[in-house]
């Protein structure tokens, strides 16, 4: 039960409720479609240029981010309840809920004017998810934020682990335990190591050789890859590539 399960559950939780509105969106599923706009408000107008005067009223296809939500609590959330008063439970199900809250507390309102010459006399606006790369950039701020608890003398209850520590909302990633040393391969753990990574030798961030290998140092390598080139359409309908030889110089963990 450490960091990175946690963020494995919530990606995967956002996942399932990522994948299945989009299916309602493009009617991919019999038992929804789009949003339910009909007792909901008129969206309020956003500033800016020619927005004066313009009629507003919710159409498209809204995304039923509600539904999606719903199956992926059936789905992520049905072996964790069964033992939630465990601490592994109650942290899976705090995680996955996380990852449900990236998505459907990240709704965007996108707009569409209608009228004659350019003119916009009136907006359809629509709900709309973010894209899934916003929804797992979200979760990786969280997983390097993510909060070590431990389990309350009720076993419903979870606690911060330190002094002073804010107890975690519903967005944030929780874990109990200190992940294992992934620089090192161990079969126990599953770690495959980080010898022979390809990793970047200029750069500084997360790239970077020194991040990537370790402290343990990289060598750089020379290796000829084949990749497709001279490629060109035949009609119809066939593209014919040639095979090119091409020298990369790469830097790998030692």
């Amino acid at each position: 039960d450490i960091r990175e399960t946690a963020f494995v559950y919530a990606i995967t939780a956002a996942g399932v409720s990522h994948a299945i509105t989009q299916a309602c969106s493009m009617g991919e599923l019999l038992q929804c479609g789009c949003e339910l706009t009909r007792s909901r408000a008129p969206p309020l107008p956003t500033a800016g240029p020619g927005t004066e005067g313009t009629a507003w009223e919710w159409g498209g296809c809204g995304d039923d981010v509600q539904f999606g939500y719903e199956k992926s609590q059936q789905f992520m959330d049905a072996k964790s309840k069964k033992g939630k008063n465990d601490i592994r439970a109650l942290i899976d199900l705090h995680n996955n809920e996380a990852g449900r809250l990236a998505v459907s507390s990240y709704m965007r309102t996108e707009c569409k004017c209608h009228g004659l010459s350019g003119s916009c006399t009136l907006r359809t606006c629509w709900r709309k998810m973010p894209h899934f790369r916003e929804v797992g950039d979200r979760l990786l701020e969280r997983f390097n934020g993510a909060f070590k608890v431990m389990g309350g003398n009720d076993g419903k209850t979870l606690i911060p682990v330190g002094d002073n520590i804010k107890p975690p909302d519903k967005q944030d990633l929780i874990y109990s335990a200190d992940s294992p040393d992934f620089c090192s391969a161990n079969r126990k753990t599953g770690s495959l190591g980080t010898r022979g990574r390809v990793c970047n030798s200029t750069a500084m961030d997360t790239s970077g050789c020194d991040l990537l290998c370790c402290g343990r140092g990289h060598r750089d390598e020379t290796v000829v890859l084949e990749e497709n080139c001279l490629c060109r359409f035949h009609w119809c309908c066939v593209v014919q590539c040639r095979k090119c030889s091409v020298r990369q110089e790469l830097s790998l963990c030692v």
